[in-house]
């Protein structure tokens, strides 16, 4: 999606948005988010990596055993697409943004590469090995994407945590959590601020009272508006 106002032969910043789920899938309908930050400016780049819905079961299955593999490899590689392709894009002034799964991936793409200006996830996952035992899906949502549990493989779990690589974030990165999200706790979001702020890099924790893992689509509509106020303001700071 084109910035509101687009002008040709100007360069403009891109949104990578990272969908909500691994078997989920984007497609041509109203999405509030981009739309925001469209009218602030940004352009947004949304795609389906491996694992979404919409291309066969192989597609769908693919990311099963390998989070953080070809699903990362598929976002970068269509982010590059992009930028090579679309010379309205400003490949400085690059951003990234995603919850729940797409939390997860945000996590893990800055913590991977240094490609993105800032960075904002939402309601993410950083630890698989907590996980586990305080997400109420944990136990058997663990076992079926990751083909272990925290008794068998402790070791593959952590492996495939964000938490894991936080030496290697240097991207600005925005933290969003509902007090209230049972589905990723919010522990998940303090883990990761606690670790970053232990090595005083660029962060902010922002949690939201009696609120969800819903909270981007049906929560208290003042705290929508402040989420979306948050993470606007955080890529106008440093993108």
């Amino acid at each position: 999606m084109k910035p509101v106002g687009f002008e040709a032969g100007k360069k403009y910043p891109l949104i990578v948005e990272v969908h909500g789920g691994p078997h989920m899938m984007y497609s041509n309908a109203f999405m509030h988010e981009f739309q925001v930050l469209t009218a602030k400016g940004y352009g947004v780049l949304y795609i389906n990596p491996r694992g979404s819905h919409g291309y066969g079961q192989a597609f769908v299955d693919a990311v099963r055993g390998d989070y953080g593999g070809g699903d990362y490899h598929d976002i970068m590689d269509a982010t590059n697409f992009a930028i090579n392709h679309f010379d309205w894009i400003d490949e400085d002034r690059l951003g990234v943004t995603g919850g729940s799964y797409g939390g997860f991936m945000t996590n893990w793409i800055v913590g991977h590469t240094n490609k993105f200006k800032a960075a904002a996830t939402q309601r993410s996952i950083s630890n698989w090995v907590s996980f586990y035992g305080v997400s109420d899906i944990g136990y058997f949502f663990t076992e079926w994407e990751h083909k272990t549990n925290k008794l068998d493989d402790i070791d593959k779990l952590w492996e495939i945590s964000p938490l894991r690589y936080v030496n290697n974030i240097e991207t600005p990165l925005l933290i969003l959590h509902s007090e209230k999200d049972y589905r990723c706790p919010i522990e998940q979001g303090e883990q990761l601020y606690v670790a970053l702020k232990h090595q005083d890099k660029p962060t902010r924790f922002v949690r939201f009272p009696e609120s969800n893992h819903e909270l981007s689509r049906n929560g208290d509509p003042a705290l929508r508006i402040s989420r979306l106020n948050e993470i606007i303001e955080w890529f106008d700071t440093y993108i």
